[in-house]
């Protein structure tokens, strides 16, 4: 008698459901409110920051979060499968291909979730969050346009000039941001 192997379900990349939920949409601009709430070295930090919200159908996504005196804080952008992660206050940004970590980003348990109001095509608000690292990202979309034309460079990632880039994994992987 043959035992049939049992399989776990498949992980979905938490990007796919970040996607689908702004998928009646060919492109997206927005203004955003960003709260990010996040422990380091065993004290709590709460962010408030302002930032842009881009998406292009169909796999395009980027967040910027800046402090209100203009200062950048992160650049997350996810395009055909890769993602790139840039922190200018740490002078590192980590790069990889999300396909890569499927067991990965099981483990870590981040979760992504949109909210939708009544009527709207759209989400207007973005909840990212990763328990193991202690980190919530909440996102208020405001200003929102739709089906305009993106500048062509929206969706390209230029690494600075001196800045550390590392694995995402090494992201994925470190328990907490230090």
């Amino acid at each position: 008698m043959k035992i049939p192997s049992i399989e776990a379900p498949p992980v979905k990349d938490p990007m796919a459901t970040l996607l689908e939920a702004f998928s009646s949409a060919d492109s997206l601009q927005a203004k955003a409110s960003i709260r990010l709430e996040t422990v380091r070295k065993g004290e709590a930090f709460k962010f408030l920051l302002n930032g842009v919200v881009l998406y292009e159908k169909p796999d395009k996504f980027r967040i910027v979060g800046y402090h209100p005196f203009g200062m950048g804080i992160f650049d997350a952008l996810y395009r055909g499968g890769e993602f790139f992660l840039f922190s200018p206050l740490q002078n590192r940004a980590y790069t990889g291909e999300i396909s890569e970590f499927r067991d990965l980003i099981a483990k870590t348990n981040i979760k992504i979730s949109a909210e939708r109001p009544e009527g709207s095509d759209v989400p207007d608000r973005i909840r990212i969050e990763m328990p193991e690292k202690e980190t919530r990202l909440d996102v208020k979309l405001k200003e929102i346009s739709i089906n305009q034309s993106l500048p062509l460079d929206s969706f390209q990632w230029v690494t600075p000039e001196g800045v550390e880039i590392k694995p995402l994994a090494q992201f994925l992987k470190g328990k907490k941001l230090e």
